[in-house]
């Protein structure tokens, strides 16, 4: 894939997430009103463990335009595989997809999420940037409920499809904040909600990684029969540290991302 190309899909899915985010446009313009230029750690994607739409297939335009898998990762409690991919030009973002290892649910589950992907058109299948596809579905609220019940990540997925979760400012790059604790009080003082799940900050210097994000926004998902307000994106920030080697550390903590993928639990509107 061209650079030029895939610069545009980077485009397109940023251009996705802050419509269904925004509080992530208003940060960034937070950030460049202080003079930053804001440089993205990484972008994430959520799927399904089935041969049809797995990390495989949504990886395929990051690997066209020459990225390389860096790591693997369990995550037990939420029952989620996961691969973080580089490339080799520094300016372009970390790309982090996981998949939902559906065999470990329950026959509800698997039963719906098969038939939502039997829905898919084969079109849309061969699509080689199906990451940025959307919703090729269609669901029931009380589907939505129910998958989100058993699975929160499931929920989110059924509602929203294949597109960016979420974006990273890279801490590092700041030039008037000098720690991610720093920033975090920017955020709030601006009155965004951050996860304070596991923390406000989840990691450690000692882990070579410390991560913090906002809170998903509430937003208006439309269902087949109706509309309801659900957590849609949310914003992600991380420091990185060096390694013994001087090198910087590229890859994640999974005790760190588990609470981080729990930015879009569904939670009273109160804290929205």
């Amino acid at each position: 894939m061209a650079i030029s190309q895939f610069n545009q899909l980077l485009q397109r899915l940023w251009t996705d997430f802050t419509e269904i985010n925004p509080q992530a446009g208003a940060i960034h313009r937070l950030l460049e009103s202080r003079g930053e230029v804001i440089v993205n750690d990484h972008i994430a994607f959520r799927t399904f463990a089935d041969p049809r739409v797995g990390v495989e297939i949504l990886e395929r335009p990051f690997r066209a335009a020459g990225y390389v898998k860096k790591g693997e990762y369990r995550f037990e409690n939420k029952k989620l595989v996961a691969c973080h991919y580089e490339h080799t030009d520094p300016q372009l973002p970390k790309i982090f997809i996981s998949e939902l290892l559906i065999h470990e649910f329950s026959c509800d589950l698997q039963r719906v999420v098969n038939e939502m992907l039997d829905e898919i058109p084969a079109a849309l299948l061969d699509d080689p940037e199906l990451c940025a596809a959307g919703r090729p579905w269609n669901i029931s609220i009380p589907i939505y409920e129910a998958l989100a019940a058993e699975s929160e990540y499931a929920g989110w997925l059924a509602a929203f499809g294949f597109r960016a979760n979420h974006f990273t400012i890279l801490v590092n790059a700041l030039q008037t904040v000098a720690s991610l604790a720093e920033l975090n009080e920017i955020i709030r003082g601006a009155g965004f909600v951050l996860n304070t799940e596991g923390g406000e900050i989840k990691g450690s210097p000692e882990d070579l990684l410390e991560q913090s994000s906002t809170l998903a926004s509430q937003v208006e998902a439309t269902f087949s029969d109706g509309q309801i307000l659900i957590p849609g994106c949310y914003y992600e920030f991380a420091h990185r540290y060096e390694m013994p080697d001087g090198s910087l550390f590229h890859g994640f903590v999974p005790q760190s991302a588990d609470k981080i993928f729990q930015s879009t639990d569904r939670r009273p509107l109160s804290t929205k």
